[in-house]
């Protein structure tokens, strides 16, 4: 990584646990298809510095279908379908803050901004959720969740389900501003996500703090 993380997650590098994940994921890329491709993995981390993050949303798994992933959680490429989710993402957006829906689901206008679009695990098996779990990637990334509690500057986590909401330990709340809800899947949106204003609330927090506000506008 060629970007300001570099210094602060060398040291991970150095770790037995990365060298057996790098052979596991090279191993599966052999053999099968995986997402997101090799170049976008870390996508969320050159798109957005550890300098410039002033908010993180945390998903759990990347897209697992054709051309969806490409390293920014909930976020799709242009000309993809947007995922229900990500459609739930939207019409909060709408409620919350009045953007337009947009007909589109790349979410890299948020990251360019300072938020921090980061999947628990980077990698994934095609047409298989959840497959590249427990191979080492959530090591990795709770360094970065740690990383980025430890900013000197106020930060607001979104933590949206229960496998998000229980990196809430790695998270200095005394200092940093977590904001939580259910998660936007159709399965738990109606049960607490819709009506949660997670980007008004963001907003609020930053302007709290004396930081920009995001412009949420997609």
């Amino acid at each position: 990584m060629t970007t300001d993380w570099n210094p602060l997650l060398r040291t991970e590098f150095d770790k037995p646990y990365w060298a057996e994940l790098q052979r596991f994921v090279a191993d599966e890329r052999a053999s099968r298809t995986v997402y997101p491709p090799h170049e976008e993995v870390f996508a969320a981390l050159h798109l957005t510095s550890y300098a410039d993050t002033r908010v993180m949303i945390l998903g759990q798994d990347p897209y697992h279908g054709p051309g969806q992933a490409h390293g920014l959680c909930f976020s799709v490429r242009h000309g993809v379908r947007t995922p229900p989710s990500l459609a739930n993402i939207h019409k909060e957006l709408h409620t919350d803050v009045g953007v337009a829906i947009p007909d589109h689901g790349n979410l890299e206008a948020w990251a360019t901004q300072g938020v921090l679009l980061l999947n628990a695990t980077l990698t994934v098996r095609a047409g298989q959720a959840g497959s590249h779990q427990k191979h080492g990637w959530e090591t990795f990334t709770d360094e970065v969740i740690r990383t980025v509690s430890d900013k000197p500057d106020h930060v607001v986590f979104v933590l949206w389900g229960g496998y998000a909401r229980r990196k809430k330990s790695l998270i200095d709340e005394s200092r940093h501003t977590i904001i939580e809800s259910p998660h936007p899947s159709p399965l738990s949106a109606h049960n607490g996500f819709f009506g949660s204003r997670p980007f008004s609330r963001t907003n609020e927090a930053l302007v709290a703090h004396g930081q920009t506000p995001i412009d949420w506008g997609l």
